[in-house]
């Protein structure tokens, strides 16, 4: 049945291996249960219900996602817009919170739209090879960046804006240890080496909490959940979104989860070897799946969904078929009755794991001729840009938009797709006046 579902054999994979991989890309993943209601707490949102709302959308979406599509990607609240909804939305421009989600639901409308008349599509055909690339490079050290974050490794600061951070604390010794584990394993070729790296990590996080006063990995109180949430499933107010002064916010928004899932596409399927040339076969599947997914997080109450970067933690644990999304939305799915169990991977055990993805999406920089300059220097804006605006879709425009302006100011505007035009102009527009 499997074999028939997912075409194992013919991706060059197993049932375990597409297992081990599900589970993979869940623990990187599954911060998101427990920071999504955090985040969206402060828009005045119930917390638990949020949770509740996080996990079942992200297993609802991500299980679609491996059923009609048959790739290995795995979807959730996206990090960014959630800020977005609670820190801009609500607090700074006084919107309801039902308000907020009213928006979700109609940028994620917007995006199926574009999706079903094959605009996005066509979007993603118009980027230059060189610079899909450079968008699986940048997104490779958007990963590392995030996993050196989480580890303690880097730190802000106000006069460096970065800087080494205490590497005695304890989170951060940890983090260390893992990510050397998780070479080793990782060189000696390890089956499920990510996975086992980040289980050890855990483990030697919850020895140090046991055996020292400071926590590391939590320790849960009970392994059930107490009681499941729904309260803010359906409670989108979709008339109250449509006012006229909302709808450059509704552009904005639509504009950066148009082009961050498009980014995530991208490096993900380059790094399973599911490219063919310029394009992705089914690529209309995936996109339509990501597009219901915005919608379905605002009528939820979970924020927009979309496709995650850490779905590459899966790929490089050997994930090429749909089954290792259809495994990771199933942990998600009971993830809801055991909450407090899934709360003991710490950010600390999962980092290692983002760095080494990180590390493993480089090598595709090899491939961008940088002796072609008019490209170039485009790709290397935009695999420079979205780790350090920590931004993919910033990151895309930014090159967009040199490469458009360096071929028009050159006499080679006839080698820009027209599309590619109209995609910089509405990036210019959202940069500069939106």
């Amino acid at each position: 049945m499997l074999e028939k579902l997912f075409h194992l054999k013919e991706r060059g994979t197993t049932a375990q291996t597409e297992v081990i991989a599900g589970f993979t890309t869940f623990m990187t993943m599954a911060y998101i249960i427990f920071v999504n209601p955090v985040i969206l707490k402060d828009a005045g949102m119930p917390p638990e219900g949020v949770m509740t709302a996080t996990a079942l959308v992200a297993a609802i979406m991500t299980i679609a996602m491996g059923l009609f599509t048959n790739y290995p990607f795995a979807l959730a609240a996206g990090m960014g817009i959630n800020s977005f909804v609670a820190y801009t939305l609500v607090l700074d421009m006084g919107l309801s919170w039902q308000t907020a989600m009213g928006i979700i639901f109609w940028e994620g409308l917007i995006i199926t739209i574009l999706v079903l008349t094959r605009v996005r599509e066509a979007v993603m055909n118009a980027i230059p090879l060189a610079l899909k690339q450079a968008i699986g490079v940048g997104i490779g050290l958007f990963i590392a960046f995030i996993g050196l974050k989480q580890a303690g490794i880097m730190v802000p600061n106000d006069a460096t804006i970065i800087s080494l951070g205490n590497l005695t604390a304890p989170a951060t010794i940890v983090s260390l240890i893992g990510l050397l584990i998780t070479i080793i394993f990782v060189v000696k070729k390890v089956k499920g080496a990510i996975l086992w790296g980040i289980i050890s990590t855990a483990v030697i996080g919850l020895l140090v909490t046991i055996f020292s006063k400071v926590t590391v990995t939590p320790i849960p109180q009970q392994i059930l959940t107490s009681k499941l949430d729904f309260s803010t499933i359906g409670k989108l107010d979709i008339g109250g979104a449509m006012q006229f002064g909302l709808l450059s916010t509704i552009f904005a928004l639509m504009l950066s989860d148009f082009f961050d899932t498009m980014g995530t596409v991208i490096s993900v399927g380059g790094k399973a070897h599911l490219v063919e040339g310029n394009s992705m076969p089914r690529l209309q599947n995936v996109l339509l799946i990501d597009s219901l997914a915005a919608m379905v997080g605002g009528i939820f109450g979970a924020s927009s969904a979309t496709t995650y970067v850490e779905s590459t933690a899966g790929v490089a644990e050997g994930g090429r078929t749909g089954l290792t999304a259809v495994v990771t939305g199933i942990l998600f799915l009971l993830s809801m009755f055991f909450v407090p169990l899934a709360g003991i991977i710490p950010s600390a055990a999962t980092a290692p794991a983002l760095i080494i993805v990180g590390f493993l999406m480089l090598g595709v920089v090899k491939e961008i001729n940088f002796e072609k300059l008019d490209t170039a220097i485009p790709a290397f804006i935009t695999l420079l840009t979205i780790p350090l605006t920590f931004s993919i879709a910033n990151g895309i425009g930014l090159g967009f938009i040199s490469y458009t302006l360096i071929k028009l100011f050159t006499g080679k505007y006839r080698d820009v797709h027209p599309l590619m035009y109209v995609v910089s102009i509405l990036f210019f527009i959202n940069f500069f006046f939106l």
